[in-house]
């Protein structure tokens, strides 16, 4: 029994509590099957690792400021240890949670864990490599950056992408849950909505990046540039013959090198944006367009009444 004050009935009260904690529904916070606990992750453990892992990506600009030449090693050696360690944790936990055939128990998720964790470290070098250019996108594609050290430090779109890169990584090595919740971390934060199934390539800028979406089948090529407001999404969903959509099929653009995507842009579909095109503000494209094109708002208009399907 529960105390209250008079303004609310304790019988009533154990009512609401015992409705709260009922497990009938999706929001129950455990499922069991096979006799084991789906325990779920936890967001704001991932959010710490990510942030850990930020700081052995960025060393000195997050996390500890103060990193002596002499202690840098033994600062990213120490500091992804214990993320890693954190990361297998949440890893099996998410593997376990999905019910996965062959994880079925909790050794089963905690070996393929380690091993995804394994595989997932390897592949942090290149991660490096890649944010690495990204800063440098940012740095020579924004007039307003005064140095790299200012987009690594300021720019929403460097924390969007770090995110993202990460997640990707997570999202090719078939970890369930995780990926997703690493990439709507950023999201959150920083208005950049990436789907972490998003293939994305070098030298890729995000100016402002309030209110982008990048869906899960987008490919996006080298040396890309977007701004706020851009959409890169599908049209519609095919539905199989129960009516439900149907999962994993390309859906959204593939974007070519070279690309610059200006504010408020909608381009829908697997279509392609052929290399060195540049798309104007606001412009909604739900057809591919060659290479080397300039399509403003005007023109898309008008290519869209003249094939006569109307707006």
């Amino acid at each position: 029994m529960y105390t209250t004050d008079t303004t609310f009935d304790a019988g009533a009260l154990d009512s609401v509590v015992d409705q709260l904690c009922s497990t009938g529904d999706h929001l129950a916070h455990t499922r069991r099957a096979n006799g084991v606990d789906r325990k779920l992750p936890s967001r704001d453990m991932v959010v710490e690792i990510i942030e850990a892992l930020r700081s052995v990506l960025f060393p000195g600009y997050f996390g500890k400021s103060e990193l002596p030449a002499d202690s840098l090693r033994f600062h990213v050696g120490a500091t992804l240890d214990v993320a890693l360690r954190m990361l297998r944790v949440q890893t099996a936990r998410c593997l376990l949670f999905a019910n996965e055939s062959g994880v079925q128990q909790e050794a089963d998720a905690a070996t393929r864990a380690k091993d995804v964790v394994r595989e997932f470290t390897s592949r942090l070098p290149e991660v490096r490599r890649l944010l690495a250019t990204d800063v440098e996108a940012a740095y020579e594609g924004d007039p307003a950056a005064t140095s790299p050290d200012e987009a690594i430090f300021c720019y929403p779109g460097i924390q969007a992408i770090a995110n993202v890169r990460l997640a990707h990584e997570l999202y090719r090595l078939d970890v369930p849950l995780l990926p997703r919740i690493i990439s709507e971390h950023a999201h959150s934060i920083t208005g950049i909505d990436i789907h972490p199934g998003a293939k994305i390539g070098e030298h890729f800028f995000i100016d402002h990046g309030t209110g982008v979406v990048v869906g899960e089948t987008c490919v996006i090529g080298r040396n890309v540039r977007v701004y706020q407001g851009v959409t890169l999404g599908a049209k519609s969903f095919p539905l199989d013959e129960h009516g439900h959509p149907i999962k994993g099929i390309p859906r959204h653009p593939i974007v070519e090198d070279d690309v610059i995507i200006y504010g408020g842009a909608t381009i829908l579909g697997r279509i392609t944006i052929g290399r060195g095109t540049t798309i104007g503000g606001n412009v909604w494209l739900t057809h591919s367009v060659p290479p080397g094109s300039r399509i403003t708002q005007a023109q898309a208009l008008h290519e869209r009444y003249e094939s006569g399907g109307g707006i």
